[in-house]
């Protein structure tokens, strides 16, 4: 009898415990990368038309010259693994191509749905952004490094972020936190714009990057900067 339950389990439930491990990772991985790539949508259908002369852009935080011929728009998320691979692939070379010439700036949208440590966060960068909008890049650079597993309750809260952003020079700790209290209704509005606009735009997941007329997510490192590229590039042809 136990031998024929131990080939029972052998021949059918092992497999289907592999099969069933293989399904949830995939899952894991679309949810927490977004959906599709270009202009595609989750179902293969076309998604909502985009142009980045409609992403509102105003209240952002930004690198580059504001008034840079081209703008690309990432919605990220502070939890996100994604944001953090697009943050140190992908970020540098379109500095190193664009931002540096003064051709581009990048805009960093709010898309936070991993949790309350990404609210934290989000909200932490919109009172950095407003306290010290030259520091908020290096602080946004250290967030990702720092970035533990999604999920995890070690990284993220109040205090780590605290403790991150008074390792950085120039950031004045007590100074943002006090704006992130005394405003939070402010930037809690305006967090919830940027999300709101995204997935109007057709944005389920992050990183997603608006680029001319293309939305990009889902996608390698290196299809994101030749996507992202191929936009750029036609754009200042014109």
């Amino acid at each position: 009898m136990e031998n024929t339950k131990s080939a029972f389990m052998d021949r059918y439930l092992t497999p289907l415990a592999v099969l069933l491990a293989a399904v949830i990772i995939a899952l894991a991985m679309i949810y927490g990368q977004g959906l599709g790539s270009g202009n595609k949508g989750a179902d293969g259908k076309a998604a909502v038309a985009v142009d980045i002369k409609d992403v509102k852009t105003d209240n952002s935080p930004y690198i580059g010259d504001k008034n840079a011929p081209t703008t690309v728009a990432v919605f990220y998320d502070y939890q996100c693994p994604f944001c953090k691979q697009f943050e140190e692939a992908v970020t540098p070379k379109l500095i190193d191509a664009y931002v540096k010439e003064g051709k581009t700036k990048i805009v960093f949208k709010d898309f936070q749905f991993l949790g309350e440590d990404s609210t934290t966060a989000a909200l932490f960068g919109r009172a950095l952004w407003e306290a010290h909008p030259d520091k908020f890049h290096d602080w946004f650079v250290a967030m990702a490094g720092a970035q533990d597993d999604e999920g995890d309750q070690g990284f993220g809260d109040l205090a780590s972020i605290q403790k991150l952003s008074a390792g950085i020079p120039g950031i004045d700790v007590a100074k943002v936190t006090k704006l992130m209290t005394d405003k939070k209704a402010d930037y809690m509005k305006a967090i919830e714009a940027d999300r709101a606009e995204g997935a109007a735009l057709g944005i389920n997941g992050t990183p997603s990057v608006i680029a001319g007329t293309k939305l990009f997510s889902g996608m390698s490192p290196d299809a994101f900067f030749t996507g992202i590229s191929a936009q750029l590039d036609a754009q200042l042809k014109k």
